[in-house]
């Protein structure tokens, strides 16, 4: 008769390099769009960094289930604004909004920009990311063209160093007038 054993726990990979840092301008999201499944490249297209609200992007990393939880977080931040007269939601209530669901959750890496933290990386290719954005080269005071420019540098170094991450470059800017897409490059292009 089959025994039924401790079933392993699932191990998932968080292959992919999302980077976000705060400058004097707003904040800078940078991402890789390379999806893997296992060791094979799924795609180099996937779109990493979600919309939530004029204010707010989502970033996901490691999981097909970050885009259902955008879409509940974008239900969530429309009704706040309904309820409170156009106001959109803020980027701590929309943290601890997705904090309090996913609590027994803890896998999905699912990272809400905003004004909270001054820098931040996930994924495989995140500590190469980290080791650009690490240096004097960061700056609060930096101009938006230079703040761009390290966002640019750091998805770069670490799809050069991490085979997992690639595709295109994807830089965004979170100002206090909303996100907007600044920057997007075939890495293929640029080799």
């Amino acid at each position: 008769m089959f025994e039924h054993k401790h079933t392993p726990p699932i191990e998932f990979a968080h292959v992919t390099t999302t980077a976000y840092f705060v400058f004097q301008g707003g904040i800078v999201a940078a991402v890789d769009s390379r999806a893997s499944i296992g060791n094979f490249v799924g795609s180099k297209t996937t779109q990493k960094v979600l919309p939530v609200s004029k204010n707010i992007l989502g970033t996901m990393a490691g999981g097909a289930d970050c885009s259902y939880w955008i879409r509940f977080l974008r239900s969530e931040a429309t009704m706040h604004e309904l309820v409170h007269d156009g106001k959109g939601i803020s980027a701590a209530r929309a943290s601890r909004l997705l904090s309090n669901v996913l609590y027994q959750t803890a896998f999905i890496m699912l990272i809400i920009l905003g004004l909270v933290n001054r820098m931040f990386a996930v994924g495989s290719g995140s500590t190469f990311a980290l080791g650009i954005l690490d240096t004097e080269e960061r700056r609060f005071d930096m101009a938006e063209e230079e703040a761009v420019a390290l966002g640019i540098k750091a998805i770069r170094y670490a799809t050069l160093r991490d085979a997992m991450s690639g595709g295109y470059i994807g830089v965004y800017l979170i100002t206090k007038d909303g996100w907007r897409k600044v920057f997007s490059e075939d890495l293929a292009s640029i080799r």
